[in-house]
């Protein structure tokens, strides 16, 4: 019995599991269905795990997605707005940089469309409202870091005293969201970039 009891634990988490592959294969289902959508027979499918494997390796559905939006946002992908408004030396520089690599990651063929963090949780349920307000503070902290930085821009000079730092990060979140989405309705890295070109002619005048 005990024989037969070992091979059903290797069955259920064979040796080959390997937590990075089984992420990636989640990772891609929020990100292509949204949270709400993806069922756990689809992810332990893709995952190539049995159910019990994935509570017992992530926990519920609900961890397991937290995992996978922490694990994105480390990614390349998902990192790139952090990325560059801690690398570019001005805060215009930093938006430029971010709405031109929006418009070039977020309808990139190798990936789902768009931003995991921005579209997964549509039409989540009253049930799963945490999830809701865990993407949502997550865009927000986004909208945070750009006030933060265009404010910081405001007093060394580099936005004119007149300029209204909160409005403009608003303005910006709300530009790459709605890329996001334009991405995942189809629209092209050209059609973005053009996006991002309008929404920098916004910019306020800066003083030298």
């Amino acid at each position: 019995m005990n024989g037969m009891s070992g091979a059903g634990v290797k069955r259920g988490r064979p040796p080959a599991f390997d937590r990075t592959t089984a992420l990636t294969a989640a990772t891609r289902l929020f990100w292509e269905h949204g949270y709400e959508a993806t069922s756990v027979g689809e992810l332990t499918r893709a995952m190539g795990i049995k159910p019990g494997s994935l509570y017992a390796a992530f926990g519920d559905k609900k961890s397991l997605f937290k995992e996978v939006v922490h694990t994105y946002g480390r990614s390349p992908v998902g990192a790139f707005i952090g990325t560059a408004l801690e690398e570019e030396p001005t805060a215009h520089g930093a938006f430029r940089r971010i709405l031109c690599e929006a418009a070039a990651v977020y309808p990139d063929p190798s990936h789902p469309a768009g931003c995991l963090t921005i579209s997964a949780a549509t039409n989540v349920t009253v049930q799963d409202a945490e999830v809701a307000a865990f993407l949502r503070d997550l865009r927000n902290a986004n909208l945070a870091a750009f006030e933060t930085r265009l404010t910081t821009a405001q007093q060394q000079g580099e936005l004119p005293a007149a300029a209204n730092p909160r409005a403009l990060a608003a303005y910006f979140a709300a530009v790459i969201q709605g890329m996001s989405q334009r991405a995942r309705d189809g629209a092209t890295t050209m059609e973005l970039t053009e996006t991002a070109e309008l929404a920098l002619d916004a910019w306020p005048q800066a003083q030298d």
